[in-house]
């Protein structure tokens, strides 16, 4: 009988185990259903068609030890969560999130803040990449919420100075206002989101913002922000919308995801 390597059966056994996850909180869903009223300026969707957390970065394996060779933008595809991880009701998205430019792109005036609005908006927490990345964005048809999977190199120094800031966040944003063009004030609320023991240092914030629709209904939009480090490649990790955002999808995709990634790089070094 011919065995799976052991990182291979980790990685089915983290799938296996995200598929479980996704399942309870599927049956959840119903419970969990927030207003769905959207704010003034922001239209509905088309209709679809027919605490940082880290642990001590990874051993190099001596001062003086060569860097493994850079992935290419091939693999990282390969590492990229796709409609399958998540199952019905996602599907590859149709386009940007209409919450996106109605009630993101948003300022206050609190630095900090604003550059966690501006990071959220543009979803560039780790500034300009290394080298190639890849991107896929999946929307859950059921609940109106989108889920973004970037993957892209950067200095890891970088990267863990970016999760050590996300981290001082749910105290130093806890609560805000903020504006914005379209939808008027919002009332934004910062805390953090617990991760599983994903890659090599993580991070995670929960972002709600309270508005008000034109006709006085309460309007929540909910964003989860995981970001990962995997050796010198990071993560980011988006799930957002007006309708019942699962922590539990964030959470084990962001496993599924760190896990995956690792083993994308195990085969490429074992190639070279």
């Amino acid at each position: 009988m011919t065995h799976a390597p052991a990182a291979a059966r980790a990685v089915l056994v983290s799938a296996l185990s995200v598929t479980v996850l996704l399942a309870s909180a599927a049956c959840m869903a119903t419970d969990r259903n927030v207003p769905r009223a959207l704010p003034a300026g922001v239209s509905q969707p088309p209709e679809p068609s027919p605490s940082v957390t880290a642990s001590p970065a990874a051993s190099a394996g001596g001062r003086n030890a060569p860097s493994p060779p850079a992935l290419s933008e091939a693999q990282l595809r390969e590492a990229l969560l796709t409609e399958a991880d998540l199952g019905e009701p996602w599907m590859t998205s149709r386009g940007a999130a209409t919450w996106r430019d109605g009630v993101l792109k948003a300022t206050t005036d609190h630095p900090e803040c604003r550059r966690l609005l501006d990071a959220l908006y543009t979803e560039e927490l780790f500034g300009t990449p290394a080298g190639p990345r890849a991107t896929v964005t999946l929307d859950d048809t059921y609940n109106d919420t989108q889920l973004r999977h970037q993957i892209a190199p950067h200095p890891r120094a970088d990267v863990d100075r970016v999760l050590t800031w996300l981290g001082t966040l749910p105290k130093t944003c806890e609560r805000f206002e903020a504006t914005t063009p379209r939808a008027g004030a919002q009332l934004v609320e910062v805390s953090e989101l617990p991760l599983p023991e994903a890659g090599d240092a993580r991070a995670a914030l929960r972002v709600r913002m309270t508005g008000e629709a034109s006709g006085g209904t309460p309007t929540y939009l909910t964003v989860d922000v995981a970001a990962i480090r995997v050796g010198d490649d990071a993560i980011t990790l988006t799930n957002g919308g007006f309708g019942a955002v699962l922590p539990e999808v964030t959470q084990a995709m962001s496993q599924l995801g760190a896990d995956r990634l690792k083993e994308v790089a195990r085969q490429g070094r074992v190639r070279v």
